[in-house]
């Protein structure tokens, strides 16, 4: 009897390790379960990040390539607006360029006719019509030679009745040598047919003539003659 006592009491701590060792199970699978838990909403809250993330970059690449081609739209119409301008200016400058040159090369021609006339004038002369051919030459002149003529005209115009002198002036050719809108300088080569009492048989004079014509009110005359 005394025996069976103590296997009573050696049974009961037995059966409190083993209550104890189920409880130890039973919290250590609730802590796995509560780490398992919280890996998963880890887990969970990264791939909604990752997702949140992704979409925000699709979105921004969407509005970077919606905003690419508005961008490159615009480039491109500033640099056509650009390039319009600089033709028209280099357009228009050529335009006034050729506008020039043809005034230009028109003005020559004008004040080149005109000089071949007025040569033949200014180099003719008819005792019997003095007054007339002063006249002529006085009203085809203009600035510095027209107040030079007119100063010297009065005995000029006694000289010639007095000898009874003619004559008869030619261009036989002309150049321009520089020209403006406005002022010409012309080149002229005239023989002369002169005589007078003491020659009454005409002789050939040949001279060259250098003859400034300014446009005047829309009229060339000339400003100035030399005899180079």
């Amino acid at each position: 009897m005394p025996v069976a006592s103590d296997n009573k009491s050696d049974i009961k701590p037995e059966s409190e390790s083993a209550d104890k060792a189920e409880e130890q199970v039973d919290s250590t699978s609730e802590s796995d379960a509560d780490t398992e838990l919280v890996d998963e909403v880890d887990a969970a809250s990264d791939a909604e990040a990752d997702t949140d993330e992704d979409s925000e970059t699709d979105t921004e690449s969407e509005v970077e390539s919606e905003s690419s081609p508005k961008r490159r739209g615009r480039v491109a119409i500033v640099a056509a607006a650009v390039v319009l301008a600089a033709a028209l200016g280099g357009a228009g400058f050529l335009g006034w360029k050729v506008w020039d040159l043809t005034s230009v090369a028109s003005a020559g021609q004008q004040a080149q006719d005109a000089a071949v006339a007025y040569a033949q004038v200014l180099t003719s002369i008819d005792s019997n019509k003095v007054d007339e051919n002063f006249n002529q030459v006085l009203d085809g002149a203009t600035g510095e030679f027209k107040d030079m003529y007119s100063q010297s005209s009065v005995q000029l115009r006694q000289l010639l009745i007095d000898n009874k002198a003619a004559a008869h002036g030619v261009v036989v050719d002309s150049a321009v040598q520089s020209a403006s809108r406005d002022k010409v300088v012309v080149l002229l080569f005239v023989d002369q047919a002169v005589s007078n009492t003491n020659v009454p048989d005409p002789r050939i004079d040949r001279s060259r003539i250098k003859m400034t014509m300014e446009d005047v009110d829309g009229r060339w005359r000339a400003s100035k003659v030399e005899l180079p």
